[in-house]
């Protein structure tokens, strides 16, 4: 199937768009490039366009023949989604109404949105399902949520098929080791532990020592890059026209932050500096999701739990120090 994925050379999109290459599908990514990289994307995929035009997304799709649209492209970042609310409405919300409207345009009918678990209620028993209460707590979440809403409408009025799949801590690199994480400005559990690691920071902060969990560190919920691709791939192979399903994208199960630095220790092979300091606002302590239904309607099932993902992407960062710039 011919796809074009918008932030396709993000950190989930070109994860996606390798394993959809490497699966029998024909993908091309669109984006900006203000926080996706060039060299994850392999020769001759990429259209450097910015998801504020709409015009050139349709020319983009008629260029590729494109018959589905995944849509990763966004900003993410909760601090500064409440730095910059109107950043977040524009990008994630109107960007998204412009990748409809090329779509529409171009006469094409099926597509798959990136949302997100910050569209949840988190004051709620684990794990996380679909069936959920959604409630957002921060602009990043409101605007993804904002989003789906949109993608609804769109295909009760146009016969638009959609996938909405929310994610969880995506994490982990390809296992050939050539292609994983390599952010801007990076926040993510497991690059920053292996950044000490590498020698690229002094130490890891854990933010709270005393959660009601197994060890009193937070638990989230780490999901490989691959198990994404595959997730994306049975999706799009199900999508009909007019109808739309919503799946959470998750383990199923939860791994602490001090369980995390345990496994990032063993792949280095010594200690890893790390402080645990106060809890951030906002913070839950848990955050897991079910993953059930994505499971029994389409057989998708995780391959990769935290000890894999955190090899992986030890093979990266040990081999890439500097990310993408280290093979230039």
């Amino acid at each position: 199937m011919r796809m074009l994925l918008t932030g396709g050379a993000g950190y989930v999109g070109s994860a996606c768009l390798r394993w959809l290459l490497s699966h029998g599908h024909d993908p091309i990514a669109y984006d900006n490039l203000s926080e996706g990289n060039a060299a994850a994307v392999p020769e001759g995929r990429l259209i450097e366009g910015d998801l504020a035009d709409k015009d050139a997304i349709a020319r983009a799709i008629r260029e590729h023949d494109a018959e589905l649209v995944m849509h990763f492209a966004a900003v993410a970042s909760v601090p500064d989604s409440i730095a910059q609310p109107d950043l977040y409405w524009q990008t994630n919300l109107v960007g998204t109404k412009n990748v409809l409207d090329a779509m529409r345009e171009t006469g094409v009918d099926r597509v798959i949105v990136s949302s997100t678990a910050a569209t949840y209620k988190f004051d709620v028993e684990m794990p996380i399902t679909e069936t959920t209460p959604t409630e957002p707590q921060v602009p990043y979440g409101t605007t993804k949520l904002a989003s789906e809403w949109l993608v609804q409408e769109y295909s009760k009025a146009y016969g638009i098929g959609y996938g909405i799949l929310r994610y969880f801590n995506a994490s982990g690199a390809d296992i050939d080791g050539e292609f994983g994480e390599d952010r801007r400005k990076e926040s993510h559990l497991i690059p920053l532990v292996l950044y000490a690691a590498v020698g690229k920071r002094d130490k890891v902060l854990v933010f709270g020592g005393d959660w009601d969990t197994r060890d009193g560190s937070c638990v989230r919920d780490y999901v490989h890059t691959d198990d994404l691709g595959s997730a994306h791939q049975a999706v799009a192979e199900s999508i009909v026209p007019g109808k739309g399903e919503v799946y959470n994208i998750g383990s199923g199960t939860g791994t602490t932050v001090l369980e995390v630095i345990a496994a990032c220790e063993k792949v280095a092979g010594k200690p890893i500096p790390h402080e645990v300091v106060g809890p951030r606002d906002g913070d839950p302590a848990v955050l897991v999701a079910s993953s059930q239904k994505l499971q029994d309607q389409l057989g998708w099932k995780p391959q990769h739990d935290i000890e894999k993902i955190v090899e992986s992407a030890w093979v990266w960062h040990e081999r890439y120090p500097n990310g993408y710039r280290s093979k230039s």
